[in-house]
């Protein structure tokens, strides 16, 4: 027999003692809230906040018809309508607070208000919190132009309208812990919103597992190349975490952990979800935390310490974005719902959908997850402790070359410790909890055990 034959053969009769197994389960309520994912719903929510005329965040905000007060209280509104097929779960408040004057993008000391709606879990002992957002205001082509008409159909009543299609489905179902719903206000004018809430969360000690950012999701045509492709959106996902301790610079550079900070682990943990569960959507995992020399409201909570991403389409129309609603030269300016695809954008919630569920009902992440460095070999093992909360059904080991952006293997284990045939020079690793229906919790890079 060739050496080559042994070996195979050698590694087939491991995995085989070892009974380890490679398993995918769908769990079927998932299948069925991403099936009740409606593009007309969004393009109905997408419309009514373009009716508002404009949504800048110093507009009017008494008018019931205009402006961004008028805005904040019909979302709120249908906050409430879903709050009813809740059991009284779903509550929703706008959560004002005063921002002031920076002699930037605000003039005077204003009032600005988040709209967010709150899914209490159903396990008084789990502490988690899930956050998804999307960004009310709009603007026009003067960043302080509060008067003119500021659609923002795309620039985000899309990211807004997926979020509260995820809490129109999500409020009918129980989960855990809690989820939020929020709809941020000051983007344009500099991430007020989102800080504030961000600065919450970290002044409250909430334990946020992960952050997602919704922010133009929903055009598939790109201005200039008019490359139109509806099978792709941007995940938007820090290298280095912005709080990293000296302690945690050095095992980053020791492990070479340089693409596994714990947002990048939630970028790789969509796309697996997605491939799972939406049809025709590539992830398209981008190492940065935003486009070149711009941020999103996932970036105070990343500043704060928190998992954030930001899902963002994949091709811009600049001819539909901060720009004011006019025609020159035949070509219509404004970001109106009329160039927007609305399929793509219910690929894109559907994405969403499955990977909040996910979390949502997935046990909590192993802890002391390390690899053993002790010997040198051209196996691998690792160990971890169980964690608390929810039942286990079992723990998937992950795999990937070094070159790879994403996870390329998965061996299942019931154990907390667990050799493997793949060198630790040669791959990357991490450890994720598994139940029974295949939910999973975000994957947690091993440290070295000597």
């Amino acid at each position: 027999m060739k050496p080559t034959s042994i070996l195979c053969l050698f590694l087939l009769l491991f995995i085989s003692h070892t009974n380890y197994a490679q398993t995918t389960v769908d769990d079927p309520e998932i299948k069925k809230m991403v099936a009740e994912v409606k593009s007309e719903n969004m393009e109905a929510t997408v419309r009514k906040l373009v009716s508002f005329g404009t949504r800048h965040t110093l507009s009017d905000t008494k008018s019931n018809t205009r402006g961004i007060g008028a805005a904040q209280r019909w979302v709120k509104s249908e906050f409430d309508k879903y709050a009813l097929a809740s059991s009284g779960r779903l509550t929703s408040v706008i959560d004002f607070f005063t921002i002031k004057a920076d002699g930037r993008r605000i003039t005077t000391d204003s009032q600005l208000g988040n709209v967010m709606a709150t899914l209490k879990g159903t396990d008084p002992t789990d502490d988690r919190v899930l956050i998804i957002s999307g960004h009310l205001d709009s603007r026009a082509s003067d960043v302080m132009d509060a008067k003119s008409d500021a659609p923002g159909a795309n620039d985000d009543a899309s990211g807004v309208a997926a979020m509260m299609e995820l809490a129109r489905i999500m409020s009918q179902r129980e989960f855990p812990f809690t989820l939020i719903f929020v709809a941020v206000v000051g983007e344009e004018q500099g991430l007020y919103g989102a800080k504030h809430l961000a600065d919450v969360a970290k002044d409250g000690k909430w334990n946020v597992i992960a952050m997602i950012n919704n922010d133009m999701i929903g055009n598939s045509l790109s201005s200039g190349t008019l490359l139109r492709d509806n099978t792709k959106v941007r995940v938007f996902s820090e290298t280095i975490p912005f709080l990293e301790t000296e302690a945690e610079s050095k095992m980053r550079k020791s492990t070479n952990r340089d693409n596994d900070s714990p947002s990048r682990q939630l970028a790789r943990y969509i796309k697996t979800v997605t491939n799972q569960y939406v049809e025709q959507l590539d992830i398209n995992l981008v190492y940065r935390n935003d486009r070149f020399l711009r941020g999103g409201d996932h970036t105070p909570f990343s500043q704060n310490g928190f998992t954030a991403i930001r899902f963002c389409e994949m091709n811009e129309n600049y001819d539909h974005q901060h720009q004011n609603v006019r025609k020159e030269n035949n070509i219509q300016y404004g970001d109106l719902a009329e160039f927007m695809d609305f399929e793509y954008m219910k690929k894109v919630t559907c994405s969403n959908l499955a990977t909040f569920s996910n979390l949502a009902w997935s046990p909590k992440a192993p802890t002391n997850v390390g690899i053993e460095v002790k010997d040198l070999t051209n196996f691998s093992t690792l160990a971890w402790t169980a964690p608390e909360g929810k039942s286990v059904y079992g723990y998937n080991i992950l795999i990937r070359e070094t070159s790879s952006q994403h996870w390329e293997k998965a061996i299942f284990v019931k154990d907390t410790k667990a050799e493997i045939p793949y060198s630790k020079d040669n791959f990357f690793f991490a450890v994720q909890t598994v139940d029974a229906l295949g939910h999973s919790s975000l994957p947690v890079f091993p440290v070295p055990i000597r």
